[in-house]
């Protein structure tokens, strides 16, 4: 039996943030029904089209899904969303600020009839304060955390690479369920659940708040080396190859200054005895380090790495990512169905021995609207009548 097998999940979502946290609940084994709009549908939908014809963030966050599309300014549409949620455990919502109270949907409506039914909405920045109503994508939510100002070169703000603010939402909107469901297991009662993107991310930058909150000073940005340890980063080897390697504590720094520069004495070096001391000469320790690199080829000095137990890598594209060998042999790759054809994804990271995650197919929009009114007693009549009121629902 599957961990949420018999949990039923209805979601008014679009996006990322929400759509992240239903695509793993739907891992689980439960049954996650996706509200769109007709027509267009959830407007990820077409961020790109790049996975043979389909956007690539919604491959990755709609697997396993049922859509029903309902436009939801009609009141039809409305009775049957909420006869939907009426027999459902678990409702999400990321829709922008005060909508799903406006159409009746929010959690004191819902709760108020259903007091064992878990609601979860994820916003940017929460109910409440000078930011309930703003924008909140995620790349303005990495600035108002502080993130943006952490990360690239001294030179140069950057963004992180990939929606984490978006994914740091969906992960907490995620176990926020769990926990919610486990409690409603032993009591009964459902929950309430607020999961804003600032406040996510948030947690996440735990690390600079704390150095920044207490130390007096901002952590430096320090491109692919990190602000607070050393060495940690790339270094450049002979042949042009770059090897990425961290130390992370004193017994380490003795073995990479023997076992891989070849230079004992340089571990007790005055100006690099501690990590500390380290930190403050990062720039003359780079200088030790790729003089001794600059007579190796990046092979060799993973070689050394290895054989002296220092952590290192050598960074790969994503293609390189995607032929990883260390995915191939544990077997991570699955595939799966979509309106394109077969596609391959990763198995999820958390798996219970013994049991296969659900990698369903992606559904097109509204691709379950008849099974799902049929199930809630609507006639084909009744169902006709709704699809004809919303045929002309703007995207």
């Amino acid at each position: 039996m599957l961990p949420l097998e018999g949990i039923t999940v209805v979601s008014l979502e679009q996006a990322v943030a929400a759509p992240f946290a239903t695509r793993q609940l739907a891992d689980l084994g439960a049954r996650v029904v996706k509200v769109e709009r007709p027509g267009a549908g959830d407007f990820a939908r077409s961020y790109d089209g790049t996975v043979n014809g389909m956007s690539s963030h919604f491959v990755w966050l709609n697997r396993s899904k049922e859509s029903l599309a309902l436009d939801l300014k009609q009141d039809a549409a409305k009775g049957a969303l909420r006869r939907l949620v009426a027999g459902a455990d678990v409702f999400v919502q990321n829709l922008a600020p005060g909508a799903a109270e406006r159409l009746g949907f929010g959690a004191e409506a819902l709760r108020g009839e259903d007091p064992g039914l878990v609601h979860c909405s994820v916003s940017g920045y929460g109910g409440g304060g000078p930011y309930t109503e703003k924008k909140a994508y995620d790349l303005l939510v990495q600035c108002e955390a502080g993130l943006v100002s952490i990360t690239g070169t001294e030179e140069a703000p950057s963004k992180v690479g990939i929606s984490v603010a978006d994914i740091a939402a969906g992960m907490y909107a995620y176990s926020g369920v769990l926990s919610a469901l486990f409690r409603r297991g032993r009591t009964g009662e459902g929950a309430t659940i607020e999961v804003s993107m600032l406040e996510a991310l948030g947690e996440w930058m735990g690390f600079p708040a704390y150095f920044s909150g207490y130390g007096g000073e901002e952590p430096r940005r320090s491109g692919a080396s990190h602000a607070a340890i050393a060495p940690y980063g790339p270094f450049a080897c002979s042949d042009g190859g770059v090897v990425f390697l961290g130390v992370q504590n004193e017994r380490e720094w003795e073995r990479f200054c023997g076992g891989v520069l070849g230079r004992e004495g340089m571990a007790g070096d005055e100006r690099f005895e501690t990590n500390s001391k380290r930190v403050e000469n990062r720039d003359a320790l780079r200088a030790e380090i790729e003089g001794a690199f600059s007579g190796l080829p990046a092979e060799e000095a993973v070689g050394r790495l290895e054989g002296a137990g220092i952590a290192n890598a050598r960074m790969r594209d994503v293609k390189g990512f995607l032929d990883h060998p260390q995915l191939e042999a544990r077997g991570r790759w699955r595939e799966f169905g979509s309106p394109v054809g077969p596609l391959r994804a990763l198995l999820p990271p958390a798996t219970l021995a013994g049991t296969e995650p659900v990698m369903g197919p992606i559904p097109g929009v509204g691709e379950h609207n008849g099974s799902i009114l049929e199930e809630l007693g609507y006639g084909d009549a009744e169902i006709s009548a709704l699809a004809n009121s919303q045929n002309g629902a703007s995207a």
